[in-house]
């Protein structure tokens, strides 16, 4: 059995813990607890340490995903999971464009520590005020990129779209690495 370790990362309410919950063929292992802080405008509960869930991707392939917390007060724990995983995926909340520069310093957080693949996964698409990929990925500081990460939407509510992300990411992962 081959197990592949992603990091699912991003900002408060980019639709980690989603994408997570609406995959995991397993009871999803998470530290929500309530927000207290400007979060709890956002949302009710928040990710305090990380989530936990298993998909197989292909038979004895299978898929372990750790959901990192998207405020930066619990960075500690992005450091110690992203050391442990073979690729990421960092989902940007497309409608909120206060939280590109955060999704721009994940990507560089990242490269700084480890070379892995990554993905940058585009949620909430479908708000009327989400920005268009092309400008979105500008805004993270990807047009002058030399090796520019995949940039597609993901709903990380439909299992169809996640399981395309994977495939995208898994693509790329099997891509030589060029040192």
């Amino acid at each position: 059995m081959e197990i592949l370790r992603i990091a699912i990362a991003g900002s408060v309410g980019a639709g980690k813990t989603s994408l997570i919950r609406s995959i995991s063929e397993i009871e999803v292992v998470d530290t929500d607890k309530r927000s207290t802080d400007e979060i709890a405008l956002l949302k009710a509960k928040t990710t305090v340490a990380l989530d936990f869930g298993l998909f197989t991707i292909v038979p004895n392939q299978l898929l372990y995903l750790y959901g990192t917390p998207g405020q930066p007060r619990f960075d500690f724990m992005w450091d110690i999971l992203i050391r442990q995983v073979q690729a990421c995926i960092v989902l940007v909340d497309a409608h909120r464009p206060e939280h590109f520069h955060y999704g721009s310093q994940i990507l560089n957080f990242v490269n700084q520590r480890v070379q892995i693949p990554v993905l940058i996964g585009l949620t909430h698409m479908d708000c009327p005020n989400a920005g268009k990929p092309e400008d979105i990925a500008i805004a993270l500081g990807l047009h002058n990129a030399t090796k520019k990460p995949p940039v597609i939407v993901v709903n990380p509510t439909q299992k169809a779209s996640i399981t395309e992300a994977f495939k995208v990411l898994i693509s790329e992962m099997m891509k030589p690495s060029i040192l």
